[in-house]
């Protein structure tokens, strides 16, 4: 292990030479000591070993490396610092101290929200030192986190996906003795809302830190604004922040209804659904519950996004539309969704008039192949098709706009070939890739396979030594399934 005081020129050999399984190791030793803690209610213990793990220089380096490797990785706070080479990592972490650590404000910009230009979302972006301590208290927040928050709470959480709350859902609703009632719940502007003092009070962890990271303020216009309520939409904690915030309130929920009223909860963040076998139940009992719950917190439901549906007709949750069709549950990508995803290839492919073919393509399948693979665990055989045949049509107008004059003929013979039963295969010819040539082909939607995802136990936790066993099989289950 290389010492907090490493010389710039070692820095390069020792900082990818870092043994990280050993470090990765020693960090989980100590957060499974802090879940036994609150297991046991033993929560001064918890708050001892947390303080020992913030100070840890294993935790430090984890916390660099996080940071190093996500996908905001080169992008600046207000200071304009980015940590790219090892020396920069290696001091990075010796900065990580908890004496003298003074945040600074947030960096505000807006991006669109799903898609829509006309509708922003604001993102608050914190200082790469920032981020890296606020990733190092989260490894001491997660364990209390994975402990106590509720067990159909799918998102932003290790081990659990989009995929698992749909599932949850077709779990609780597929039955012809199911429920046949469903609240969509959606909490209005949910992170940027949140009661700075509900947090101090309630949130486990160092409350110095978390001060001044709820009071960082941002700079918007170059001018210093103050944050008075909510949490950075885009800070690495923020998510968990909001898991415990909403903790309790699938058991406030249970608690309030009888088991004859069907009443489930299922979370992904601030998006969620709650099932109930009469309409008078959610709009009585359950909706009224929540409001209550979450006016505590700072927050309140988006009145023209929560809904009472019934299942016959349908709803949409997490880009799914879930619908019964004459008793039949089945789970479809929502067509809004389907729009957006086709509307952002066609711009795509309509602003790349000029680029290689083999350049499109390099652009265009990880998109294609990752919105695909996204669906893959629900009814989207045909939608699969259908996109295909959209994407083919909008190639088809591509290479036409760069050959006008040509006849389809000499386009099929420049652009495409046959594949199996395909005539019309888009592609680059035959590329060098890993020392032998392949054939570079746009993805195609419908090669991949619908397979049924297999939900997580919802009590199931990585910080619970009882569930080893349980993820080493789910994980060696994955692996084993063919990657496309």
């Amino acid at each position: 292990m290389i010492a907090p005081n490493a010389n710039a020129s070692s820095a390069r050999v020792k900082w990818d030479s870092l043994d990280w399984e050993l470090i990765e190791t020693m960090v989980k030793q100590l957060q499974m000591r802090i879940a036994k803690a609150i297991r046991g209610s033993k929560y001064r213990k918890a708050k001892s070993l947390q303080w020992l793990l913030t100070h840890s220089y294993y935790a430090k380096l984890m916390a660099v490396r996080r940071v190093t490797q996500n996908r905001g990785n080169k992008t600046p706070g207000v200071d304009k610092i980015v940590w790219k080479t090892p020396t920069q990592k290696l001091n990075a972490v010796t900065q990580l101290n908890r004496r003298g650590y003074k945040t600074l404000p947030l960096r505000r910009i807006y991006i669109p929200k799903n898609g829509d230009n006309r509708k922003l979302r604001p993102i608050s972006i914190p200082p790469m030192k920032c981020r890296a301590m606020q990733a190092l208290h989260l490894l001491a927040l997660e364990p209390i986190a994975e402990t106590i928050v509720d067990k159909n709470s799918y998102g932003f959480r290790p081990n659990r996906s989009c995929a698992d709350a749909i599932e949850q859902c077709f779990i609780t609703l597929a039955r012809k003795s199911s429920a046949q009632w469903v609240l969509e719940g959606d909490i209005k502007s949910c992170f940027n809302t949140i009661s700075h003092r509900w947090l101090y009070d309630n949130i486990p962890m160092d409350k110095m830190i978390l001060k001044q990271w709820l009071e960082s303020g941002y700079i918007e216009d170059q001018q210093l604004k103050a944050t008075l309520e909510g949490v950075g939409q885009g800070s690495v904690i923020s998510p968990t922040l909001l898991n415990l915030t909403l903790r309790g309130l699938e058991a406030a929920i249970i608690a309030a209804t009888k088991p004859k009223y069907k009443v489930h909860v299922v979370f992904y963040a601030d998006d969620f659904v709650v099932t109930g076998a009469t309409r008078e139940i959610l709009e009585v009992t359950v909706k009224p519950l929540i409001t209550d719950f979450l006016k505590e917190r700072g927050l309140e439901l988006s009145e023209e996004k929560t809904l009472i549906t019934h299942i016959n007709n349908g709803f949409d949750f997490l880009g799914h539309n879930v619908r019964k069709y004459k008793q039949k549950l089945l789970i479809k990508p929502a067509k809004k969704g389907i729009k957006s995803f086709l509307k952002n290839i066609r711009g795509v492919i309509k602003t790349k008039a000029t680029v290689k073919t083999e350049e499109l393509i390099q652009i265009l399948n990880p998109k294609i192949r990752g919105w695909a693979n996204f669906y893959k665990h629900v009814v989207s055989k045909a939608i699969f098709s259908q996109v295909d045949h959209e994407i083919f049509k909008a190639i088809g107008k591509w290479v036409k706009r760069r050959h006008p004059n040509k006849s389809w003929k000499w386009i099929n013979k420049k652009y495409f070939c046959k594949i199996e039963h395909d005539n019309w295969v888009f592609n680059a010819g035959l590329q060098a890739s890993q020392g032998r040539y392949q054939l570079l082909r746009l993805f195609s939607a419908s090669s991949v396979a619908i397979k049924r995802h297999i939900k997580i136990r919802s009590e199931a936790t990585p910080y619970d030594p009882k569930y080893n066993e349980y993820f080493e099989k789910r994980w060696a289950r994955v692996k084993l399934q063919p990657f496309i």
